[in-house]
Protein backbone atom coordinates (compact mmCIF):
# COMPACT_ATOMS: atom_id res chain seq x y z
CA UNK A 1 0.00 0.00 0.00
CA UNK A 2 2.90 2.56 1.17
CA UNK A 3 4.73 1.82 -2.83
CA UNK A 4 1.49 2.50 -4.39
CA UNK A 5 0.58 5.61 -2.67
CA UNK A 6 4.16 6.46 -3.33
CA UNK A 7 3.97 5.78 -7.02
CA UNK A 8 0.15 7.96 -6.59
CA UNK A 9 2.06 10.90 -5.47
CA UNK A 10 5.14 10.54 -7.83
CA UNK A 11 2.38 10.61 -10.79
CA UNK A 12 0.37 13.35 -9.67
CA UNK A 13 4.27 15.34 -9.13
CA UNK A 14 4.94 14.80 -12.89
CA UNK A 15 1.41 15.26 -14.14
CA UNK A 16 1.66 19.17 -12.36
CA UNK A 17 5.05 19.45 -13.84
CA UNK A 18 4.10 18.87 -17.11
CA UNK A 19 1.45 21.66 -16.95
CA UNK A 20 3.20 23.87 -15.44
CA UNK A 21 5.75 23.24 -18.57
CA UNK A 22 2.68 23.98 -20.83
CA UNK A 23 1.66 26.82 -19.14
CA UNK A 24 5.76 28.39 -19.50
CA UNK A 25 5.17 27.67 -23.01
CA UNK A 26 2.08 29.75 -23.24
CA UNK A 27 2.99 32.57 -21.41
CA UNK A 28 6.83 32.15 -23.29
CA UNK A 29 4.34 32.98 -26.48
CA UNK A 30 2.16 36.34 -24.99
CA UNK A 31 5.35 37.62 -24.27
CA UNK A 32 7.22 37.22 -27.32
CA UNK A 33 4.07 38.28 -29.29
CA UNK A 34 4.41 41.60 -27.25
CA UNK A 35 8.27 42.22 -27.66
CA UNK A 36 7.47 41.87 -31.42
CA UNK A 37 5.41 45.21 -31.54
CA UNK A 38 7.75 46.96 -29.32
CA UNK A 39 10.48 45.86 -31.62
CA UNK A 40 7.87 47.13 -34.79
CA UNK A 41 7.76 50.36 -32.79
CA UNK A 42 11.62 50.61 -32.21
CA UNK A 43 12.93 49.71 -36.04
CA UNK A 44 10.21 52.15 -37.72
CA UNK A 45 12.11 55.55 -35.66
CA UNK A 46 15.47 57.31 -35.99
CA UNK A 47 18.23 56.25 -35.83
CA UNK A 48 16.75 52.98 -37.18
CA UNK A 49 15.35 54.34 -40.56
CA UNK A 50 18.88 55.74 -41.35
CA UNK A 51 22.27 54.04 -42.08
CA UNK A 52 24.45 53.06 -45.05
CA UNK A 53 22.68 50.26 -45.92
CA UNK A 54 19.43 48.67 -46.09
CA UNK A 55 20.41 45.97 -43.09
CA UNK A 56 22.09 48.39 -40.78
CA UNK A 57 19.05 49.73 -38.12
CA UNK A 58 17.08 46.03 -38.04
CA UNK A 59 20.98 44.50 -36.98
CA UNK A 60 21.38 47.30 -34.50
CA UNK A 61 18.57 46.78 -33.00
CA UNK A 62 18.78 42.99 -32.74
CA UNK A 63 22.18 43.64 -31.11
CA UNK A 64 20.79 46.26 -28.56
CA UNK A 65 18.25 43.70 -28.06
CA UNK A 66 20.22 40.53 -27.37
CA UNK A 67 22.34 42.67 -25.35
CA UNK A 68 20.15 44.46 -23.14
CA UNK A 69 18.63 41.01 -22.54
CA UNK A 70 21.46 39.19 -21.60
CA UNK A 71 22.32 42.11 -19.10
CA UNK A 72 18.52 41.58 -17.42
CA UNK A 73 19.53 37.58 -17.35
CA UNK A 74 22.62 38.80 -15.42
CA UNK A 75 21.07 40.49 -13.06
CA UNK A 76 18.40 37.57 -12.71
CA UNK A 77 21.23 35.21 -11.89
CA UNK A 78 22.91 37.22 -9.84
CA UNK A 79 20.15 37.46 -7.72
CA UNK A 80 19.38 34.11 -7.96
CA UNK A 81 23.14 32.91 -6.95
CA UNK A 82 23.33 31.09 -10.32
CA UNK A 83 26.20 33.59 -11.94
CA UNK A 84 29.19 31.31 -10.39
CA UNK A 85 27.71 28.79 -12.86
CA UNK A 86 27.93 31.14 -15.84
CA UNK A 87 31.66 30.48 -16.47
CA UNK A 88 31.84 26.95 -15.26
CA UNK A 89 29.19 26.21 -17.97
CA UNK A 90 30.53 28.01 -20.93
CA UNK A 91 34.00 25.72 -20.20
CA UNK A 92 31.81 22.44 -20.95
CA UNK A 93 31.12 21.41 -23.88
CA UNK A 94 26.75 21.76 -23.12
CA UNK A 95 27.50 25.38 -22.38
CA UNK A 96 29.26 25.15 -25.61
CA UNK A 97 26.57 24.05 -27.50
CA UNK A 98 24.28 26.90 -26.24
CA UNK A 99 26.63 29.27 -27.78
CA UNK A 100 26.60 27.55 -31.20
CA UNK A 101 22.74 27.46 -30.51
CA UNK A 102 22.79 31.68 -29.99
CA UNK A 103 24.75 31.97 -33.98
CA UNK A 104 21.75 30.21 -35.40
CA UNK A 105 18.69 32.37 -32.79
CA UNK A 106 20.67 35.63 -33.00
CA UNK A 107 22.79 36.46 -35.82
CA UNK A 108 20.52 33.95 -38.23
CA UNK A 109 17.27 34.20 -36.79
CA UNK A 110 16.79 37.51 -34.79
CA UNK A 111 18.41 39.18 -37.76
CA UNK A 112 15.99 37.42 -40.44
CA UNK A 113 13.01 38.51 -37.73
CA UNK A 114 13.66 42.30 -37.34
CA UNK A 115 14.15 42.35 -41.04
CA UNK A 116 11.24 40.80 -41.59
CA UNK A 117 9.10 43.48 -39.57
CA UNK A 118 11.55 46.43 -41.11
CA UNK A 119 10.39 45.25 -44.80
CA UNK A 120 7.14 43.50 -44.45
CA UNK A 121 5.61 44.68 -41.42
CA UNK A 122 4.85 42.93 -37.92
CA UNK A 123 2.07 41.06 -38.69
CA UNK A 124 3.92 39.05 -41.92
CA UNK A 125 7.15 38.58 -39.94
CA UNK A 126 5.41 37.03 -36.94
CA UNK A 127 3.23 34.91 -39.08
CA UNK A 128 5.85 33.43 -40.98
CA UNK A 129 8.67 33.48 -38.97
CA UNK A 130 5.82 31.29 -36.25
CA UNK A 131 6.87 28.23 -39.14
CA UNK A 132 9.99 27.58 -36.92
CA UNK A 133 8.51 24.67 -34.95
CA UNK A 134 7.73 22.78 -38.25
CA UNK A 135 11.80 22.66 -38.43
CA UNK A 136 12.23 22.18 -34.55
CA UNK A 137 9.61 18.85 -34.67
CA UNK A 138 11.04 17.30 -37.52
CA UNK A 139 14.64 17.78 -35.93
CA UNK A 140 13.74 16.96 -32.59
CA UNK A 141 12.33 13.63 -33.94
CA UNK A 142 15.59 13.18 -35.75
CA UNK A 143 18.25 14.40 -33.37
CA UNK A 144 16.73 14.20 -29.87
CA UNK A 145 14.21 11.07 -30.71
CA UNK A 146 11.43 12.84 -29.03
CA UNK A 147 8.45 11.48 -29.60
CA UNK A 148 5.48 13.00 -31.52
CA UNK A 149 1.99 11.18 -31.54
CA UNK A 150 -0.45 12.09 -34.49
CA UNK A 151 -2.82 14.42 -32.43
CA UNK A 152 0.52 16.44 -31.86
CA UNK A 153 1.43 16.04 -35.19
CA UNK A 154 -1.82 17.38 -36.22
CA UNK A 155 -2.10 20.34 -33.45
CA UNK A 156 1.50 21.81 -34.82
CA UNK A 157 0.51 21.87 -38.62
CA UNK A 158 -2.62 23.36 -37.42
CA UNK A 159 -0.55 25.90 -35.27
CA UNK A 160 1.60 27.14 -38.47
CA UNK A 161 -1.62 27.32 -40.81
CA UNK A 162 -3.15 29.33 -38.24
CA UNK A 163 -0.11 31.29 -37.87
CA UNK A 164 0.19 31.63 -41.75
CA UNK A 165 -3.55 32.95 -42.02
CA UNK A 166 -3.18 35.67 -38.90
CA UNK A 167 -0.44 37.06 -40.81
CA UNK A 168 -1.74 36.90 -44.30
CA UNK A 169 -3.22 40.32 -44.40
CA UNK A 170 -1.29 42.63 -46.75
CA UNK A 171 -0.02 45.97 -44.63
CA UNK A 172 -1.35 49.36 -45.82
CA UNK A 173 1.46 51.81 -46.80
CA UNK A 174 4.68 51.68 -48.88
CA UNK A 175 6.42 48.26 -48.17
CA UNK A 176 9.09 48.11 -51.69
CA UNK A 177 11.00 45.48 -50.11
CA UNK A 178 7.89 43.50 -48.70
CA UNK A 179 9.18 40.13 -50.68
CA UNK A 180 12.46 40.01 -49.16
CA UNK A 181 11.02 40.83 -45.87
CA UNK A 182 9.37 37.59 -45.87
CA UNK A 183 12.07 35.45 -47.17
CA UNK A 184 14.01 37.10 -44.25
CA UNK A 185 11.56 35.89 -41.87
CA UNK A 186 11.62 32.34 -43.22
CA UNK A 187 14.91 32.67 -42.50
CA UNK A 188 14.28 33.28 -38.55
CA UNK A 189 11.98 30.30 -38.91
CA UNK A 190 14.89 27.92 -39.91
CA UNK A 191 17.08 29.43 -37.64
CA UNK A 192 14.68 29.14 -34.25
CA UNK A 193 14.08 25.79 -34.97
CA UNK A 194 17.70 25.05 -35.25
CA UNK A 195 18.25 26.79 -31.80
CA UNK A 196 15.83 25.01 -29.91
CA UNK A 197 17.41 21.43 -30.53
CA UNK A 198 21.14 22.13 -29.96
CA UNK A 199 19.37 24.45 -26.90
CA UNK A 200 17.80 21.43 -25.80
CA UNK A 201 20.49 18.75 -26.34
CA UNK A 202 23.16 21.26 -24.20
CA UNK A 203 20.62 22.10 -21.42
CA UNK A 204 20.39 18.27 -20.32
CA UNK A 205 23.72 19.40 -18.20
CA UNK A 206 23.23 23.34 -17.77
CA UNK A 207 20.96 25.16 -15.72
CA UNK A 208 17.89 27.05 -18.83
CA UNK A 209 18.21 30.51 -16.99
CA UNK A 210 22.45 30.22 -17.05
CA UNK A 211 21.94 28.59 -21.20
CA UNK A 212 19.25 31.66 -22.30
CA UNK A 213 22.14 34.36 -20.18
CA UNK A 214 25.08 32.08 -22.19
CA UNK A 215 23.06 32.34 -25.36
CA UNK A 216 22.02 36.00 -25.59
CA UNK A 217 25.54 37.05 -24.35
CA UNK A 218 26.92 35.47 -27.37
CA UNK A 219 24.96 36.89 -29.55
CA UNK A 220 25.38 40.05 -28.97
CA UNK A 221 29.20 39.29 -29.19
CA UNK A 222 28.53 38.18 -32.31
CA UNK A 223 26.37 41.16 -33.72
CA UNK A 224 29.09 43.30 -32.47
CA UNK A 225 32.14 42.11 -33.54
CA UNK A 226 31.04 40.44 -36.74
CA UNK A 227 28.02 42.14 -38.09
CA UNK A 228 27.65 45.89 -37.41
CA UNK A 229 31.40 46.75 -39.07
CA UNK A 230 30.16 44.76 -42.16
CA UNK A 231 27.19 47.64 -42.67
CA UNK A 232 28.47 50.43 -40.39
CA UNK A 233 26.10 49.92 -37.68
CA UNK A 234 28.91 51.40 -34.74
CA UNK A 235 27.48 54.95 -36.71
CA UNK A 236 23.86 54.38 -36.07
CA UNK A 237 24.41 52.60 -32.53
CA UNK A 238 26.05 55.28 -31.54
CA UNK A 239 23.31 57.76 -32.36
CA UNK A 240 20.82 55.47 -30.50
CA UNK A 241 21.11 57.60 -26.52
CA UNK A 242 20.27 60.45 -27.75
CA UNK A 243 16.53 59.24 -28.56
CA UNK A 244 15.60 58.61 -25.58
CA UNK A 245 11.83 57.84 -26.52
CA UNK A 246 13.53 54.79 -28.68
CA UNK A 247 16.02 53.75 -25.37
CA UNK A 248 12.71 53.33 -23.69
CA UNK A 249 10.93 51.24 -26.20
CA UNK A 250 13.50 49.03 -26.66
CA UNK A 251 14.73 48.82 -23.15
CA UNK A 252 10.98 47.48 -22.95
CA UNK A 253 11.70 44.68 -25.27
CA UNK A 254 14.31 43.35 -24.04
CA UNK A 255 12.99 42.51 -20.34
CA UNK A 256 9.66 41.37 -22.33
CA UNK A 257 11.92 39.56 -24.88
CA UNK A 258 14.18 38.35 -21.95
CA UNK A 259 11.50 37.18 -19.69
CA UNK A 260 10.35 35.05 -23.22
CA UNK A 261 13.54 33.37 -23.66
CA UNK A 262 13.96 32.35 -20.22
CA UNK A 263 10.47 30.82 -19.88
CA UNK A 264 10.81 28.87 -23.27
CA UNK A 265 14.11 27.63 -22.24
CA UNK A 266 12.71 26.33 -19.21
CA UNK A 267 9.66 24.66 -21.41
CA UNK A 268 11.78 22.97 -23.77
CA UNK A 269 13.10 20.78 -20.49
CA UNK A 270 9.86 20.65 -18.80
CA UNK A 271 7.86 19.51 -21.53
CA UNK A 272 10.09 19.02 -24.71
CA UNK A 273 10.80 20.91 -28.40
CA UNK A 274 7.93 19.99 -30.16
CA UNK A 275 5.51 21.12 -27.42
CA UNK A 276 7.03 24.15 -26.44
CA UNK A 277 7.35 25.46 -29.95
CA UNK A 278 3.90 24.66 -30.35
CA UNK A 279 2.29 26.77 -27.79
CA UNK A 280 5.35 29.63 -28.54
CA UNK A 281 3.95 29.80 -31.71
CA UNK A 282 1.23 31.50 -30.48
CA UNK A 283 2.53 34.80 -30.31
CA UNK A 284 1.43 35.38 -33.44
CA UNK A 285 -1.93 35.54 -32.45
CA UNK A 286 -1.23 37.51 -29.39
CA UNK A 287 1.34 39.86 -31.30
CA UNK A 288 -1.42 40.76 -33.92
CA UNK A 289 -3.99 41.54 -30.83
CA UNK A 290 -1.48 43.88 -29.58
CA UNK A 291 -1.14 45.42 -32.65
CA UNK A 292 -5.13 46.12 -33.21
CA UNK A 293 -4.91 47.23 -29.66
CA UNK A 294 -2.55 49.98 -30.58
CA UNK A 295 -4.12 50.68 -34.12
CA UNK A 296 -1.19 49.16 -36.13
CA UNK A 297 -3.51 46.73 -37.97
CA UNK A 298 -7.53 46.41 -38.68
CA UNK A 299 -8.82 43.15 -37.67
CA UNK A 300 -9.99 40.91 -40.81
CA UNK A 301 -11.48 37.45 -41.36
CA UNK A 302 -8.00 36.45 -41.96
CA UNK A 303 -7.48 37.24 -37.92
CA UNK A 304 -10.57 35.78 -36.44
CA UNK A 305 -9.66 32.66 -38.54
CA UNK A 306 -6.58 31.93 -38.05
CA UNK A 307 -6.91 33.20 -34.32
CA UNK A 308 -9.41 30.20 -34.15
CA UNK A 309 -7.31 27.29 -35.94
CA UNK A 310 -3.93 28.28 -33.60
CA UNK A 311 -6.68 28.22 -30.66
CA UNK A 312 -7.80 24.65 -31.80
CA UNK A 313 -3.98 23.68 -32.83
CA UNK A 314 -2.77 24.21 -29.69
CA UNK A 315 -5.82 22.32 -27.68
CA UNK A 316 -4.60 19.90 -29.73
CA UNK A 317 -1.01 19.44 -28.52
CA UNK A 318 -2.10 19.85 -24.86
CA UNK A 319 -4.96 17.57 -24.42
CA UNK A 320 -3.62 15.03 -22.68
CA UNK A 321 -0.31 16.24 -20.47
CA UNK A 322 -0.82 12.82 -18.88
CA UNK A 323 0.44 10.98 -22.49
CA UNK A 324 2.91 13.90 -22.07
CA UNK A 325 4.32 11.98 -18.62
CA UNK A 326 4.80 8.74 -20.71
CA UNK A 327 5.95 9.87 -23.41
CA UNK A 328 8.97 11.81 -21.71
CA UNK A 329 9.22 8.95 -19.34
CA UNK A 330 10.15 6.46 -22.18
CA UNK A 331 12.59 8.95 -23.47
Amino acid sequence: MVGAEVEQARARLQLSYAKRGLATALVSGILWGLDGVLLGLAVARTPFISGRHLFTGPLVGSALHDGLAGVYLLAYNLATGRWRELGRSLATRPGQLVCLAALFGGPLAMSGYLLGISFAGAAYAMGISALYPVVGALMAQLVLKERITARAWLGIIACVAGAILIGYVRPEGSHPHFYLGIGLALLSAVGWGIEGVISTFGMDMVDPAVAINLRESASCAIFLVALLPLVGGWAVLARVPANAPVVGILAAAALVGAASYLLWYLAFSMCGVARTMSLNITYALWGLLLSWAIGEVRLSANLALGALVVTVGAALVVANPRELVRLRGRQ
